[in-house]
C-alpha cells in the first residue's frame, strides 16, 4: 500500500457512553494486543518526526495505539507501513467540542434549509469528513430536536456516526429548544427518548427558555439519572444565571461545559472574575468559539470568552469551531489549527496553549482519554509540515492525520515559484516536488 494514501479503517474498538470511548484506559500494559473490534491489528512505522520538544523520533503504532517512541532509526519494525513524517511536527490530534453537523453547509442554500433524513445525514458526514481533513478526529455534534423536526435530524446525526466509525468519532448532542412548563412537556419527553436513540451528551439554550433556571435543573436531573454529560449553550452575559449553573453543576455527576459565553467579555472585569471563579469551584468548562457565532443562540456578533481569565481562575478553557458555512458564520472553516491562531494570535495565548485548547482540554472537556505521543497512549495524532508549533499555527497546510493507529486523512500543499537564484543563494524553505519537471 503506498505510503502516500489514507489506509481503510478496520472495525474500531466498541466503546461505552462519551464522546468517542472504546480505547479503555488512557495508560496501562502492552499497546501490542488485539484490537476490542476483532479487526486484524495493524502496525505503523512514523519515521523522522519532531516532536514540540525539539526531539527527532520514529514512532510505532499498533492495535490503536503508540506502541514505542525511539531515536531515529532505534525501532525496528515488521510493518508494512511506513510514513516518512521528516519535516513534520507530530502532534497529539484536535478534537472538535462544538460543532452542529445539522445545519453545517447550508448558508448558500436557497429558501428553507432542507430537513429530510437523507440531506441531515450528508451535511454531518461531510462537515465531519472536512474537520477529519483539517485534525480533529473527535467531534462533538450539538443537533437540534423540537417539534417542527423532531428527532429525525438527531437519527440523521447517528447515521452519519455510524458510516464514519474508523474514520472518526462522532458524538451526538441532543439540543431541545423549551423544557419549562407546559409548553416544555414534549420537549421534556423528546430529551429522554433522544437519549434512547443514542444521543449521548445532554445540551440546550437555557438562555432561550422563559425560565432559564428551571431548564438547568432539568437538564441536570435528567443527566444524572441517565449518566450523560451536559453540554450547554449560554452567552453567559447573566453573573446571576451563571451563580446559580455553578451551584447547580457542583452537585452534578456528570461534567458540564457551557459555550461560548462571549457575554462574558462583556461584563465589568470583577464581576467577570468572580463568575470565571464561581465555575472553576464548580468544575464547570467552558468552550469558546474564537472562529466565529453559532447559530444556536440566535444572535450575530458575540465576542470570544475572556479566554485567559478563565484560564487564570482555573477553568477548563476549549476552543471549538461552531458555525461552518451556515447561518451563524456563512464563511465558517471547521479548522481547530484556526482557532489555535486565533487565541495566539487575539486571545493573548502562547502557541502552546493555544493548542491545548483545541487539542487536550477540547478532549478533557469531552470526556475523552488524554493523549501523548509516548508508548500506552491512545494513536489520535496530527503531523503538520513545520518545525514548531507556532509555525504549524500560522501557515498548517500539509498535514497527516491519524486516527486510532491508521492514516485517514492526509492534504499536501505544495508551493513552487518560478526559477530565482535569489531563493536558491538564501536558501529558503520551499515546499515543491523533488522530482525533476519538464
Amino acid at each position: 500500500m503506498s505510503d502516500s494514501q489514507p489506509q481503510q479503517p478496520s472495525p474500531p474498538p466498541r466503546g461505552g457512553r462519551g464522546d468517542g470511548g472504546g480505547y479503555g484506559p488512557a495508560r496501562g500494559g502492552p499497546a501490542g494486543g488485539p484490537g476490542a473490534g476483532g479487526g486484524e491489528v495493524t502496525t505503523l512505522l512514523l519515521t523522522g518526526a519532531r516532536l514540540p520538544d525539539g526531539r527527532s523520533v520514529d514512532v510505532r503504532l499498533r492495535g490503536g495505539r503508540v506502541q514505542a517512541v525511539g531515536a531515529v532509526g532505534s525501532l525496528p519494525s515488521p510493518a508494512l507501513s511506513r510514513v516518512d513524517l521528516s519535516g513534520y511536527l507530530l502532534l497529539p490530534a484536535p478534537a472538535e467540542p462544538h460543532a452542529h453537523g445539522d445545519t453545517a453547509m447550508t448558508a448558500d442554500v436557497d429558501g428553507p434549509v432542507p430537513y429530510t433524513t437523507d440531506e441531515v445525514q450528508r451535511r454531518a458526514t461531510e462537515s465531519a469528513l472536512l474537520q477529519l481533513g483539517h485534525g480533529a478526529t473527535a467531534m462533538r455534534s450539538h443537533v437540534r430536536i423540537d417539534d417542527v423536526h423532531g428527532l429525525g435530524p438527531l437519527e440523521a446525526v447517528l447515521q452519519a456516526r455510524r458510516s464514519l466509525r474508523g474514520l472518526a468519532d462522532l458524538t451526538a448532542v441532543a439540543v431541545p429548544r423549551l423544557l419549562t412548563g407546559v409548553a416544555g412537556a414534549d420537549g421534556r419527553a423528546m430529551l429522554r427518548d433522544a437519549v434512547k436513540m443514542g444521543a449521548s451528551v445532554i445540551g440546550g439554550c437555557p438562555d432561550l427558555d422563559p425560565d432559564p433556571a428551571g431548564y438547568l435543573h432539568t437538564v441536570l436531573e435528567l443527566a444524572g439519572e441517565q449518566g450523560c454529560p451536559v453540554d450547554l449553550h449560554t452567552d453567559g452575559d447573566d453573573p446571576a444565571r451563571l451563580t446559580r449553573l455553578a451551584a447547580m453543576a457542583r452537585d452534578s455527576r456528570p461534567g458540564v461545559t457551557i459555550g461560548p459565553c462571549g457575554g462574558l467579555s462583556r461584563l465589568p472585569l470583577d464581576v467577570a472574575s468572580r463568575a470565571a471563579d464561581e465555575l472553576a469551584a464548580a468544575g464547570v468548562g467552558v468552550t469558546c468559539l474564537p472562529q466565529g457565532d453559532c447559530a444556536a443562540l440566535e444572535r450575530r456578533g458575540l465576542r470570544t470568552a475572556p479566554v485567559r481569565l478563565l484560564r487564570s481562575a482555573g477553568v477548563r478553557v476549549a476552543a471549538g469551531s461552531g458555525a461552518l458555512r451556515d447561518a451563524g458564520n456563512p464563511v465558517g472553516r471547521g479548522d481547530p489549527l484556526e482557532a489555535a491562531y486565533l487565541l495566539a494570535s487575539q486571545g493573548g495565548l502562547r502557541p502552546a496553549e493555544a493548542y491545548e485548547a483545541v487539542s487536550a482540554t477540547a478532549r478533557e472537556v469531552m470526556g475523552l482519554p488524554e493523549v501523548r505521543v509516548e508508548a500506552g497512549f491512545p494513536a489520535e495524532l496530527l503531523a503538520v509540515r513545520g518545525d514548531r508549533i507556532a509555525g504549524v499555527l500560522s501557515l498548517a497546510y500539509s498535514r497527516i492525520v491519524i486516527h486510532r493507529g491508521r492514516v485517514v486523512a492526509r492534504t499536501s500543499a505544495v508551493r513552487e515559484y518560478c526559477d530565482s537564484a535569489v531563493a536558491v543563494a538564501l536558501d529558503l524553505p520551499r515546499q515543491g516536488r523533488t522530482e525533476s519537471g519538464p
